[in-house]
């Protein structure tokens, strides 16, 4: 699974309406920690919410979005559920504990 690379802030605003979750991960072609971390953390999105849409943000390409976010470090990722931001996690996360962070929500969401 790879993210769907967003290229502006009104791709971004569709996909926030399309879909109940999106996680949002901003990266740099240059960052060598993103690509280790990222395989792992779509795998695990895939694995334990697979309707959560993964959206990719390189910040050299598309800088307006990462500016409209406050993004300014990478790896940084944002999830959001219903639209609104739920979760933000920069440089030093555990995939783990996100996914942890965000099951209580989204069960509650799909029950």
């Amino acid at each position: 699974m790879s993210g769907q690379a967003l290229s502006s802030l009104d791709q971004l605003s569709q996909q926030l309406t399309q879909h109940p979750g999106l996680l949002l991960y901003f990266s740099t072609p240059q960052c060598n920690v993103c690509k280790v971390l990222r395989p792992k953390l779509e795998a695990l999105f895939e694995e334990h919410y697979p309707e959560i849409k993964n959206c990719y943000v390189d910040t050299t390409v598309t800088p307006e979005i990462s500016g409209q976010y406050s993004v300014f470090a990478v790896p940084t990722i944002i999830l959001f559920l219903d639209g609104k931001e739920f979760v933000r996690k920069s440089r030093n996360f555990s995939p783990i504990e996100l996914i942890e962070e965000v099951r209580r929500p989204w069960e509650i969401m799909h029950s």
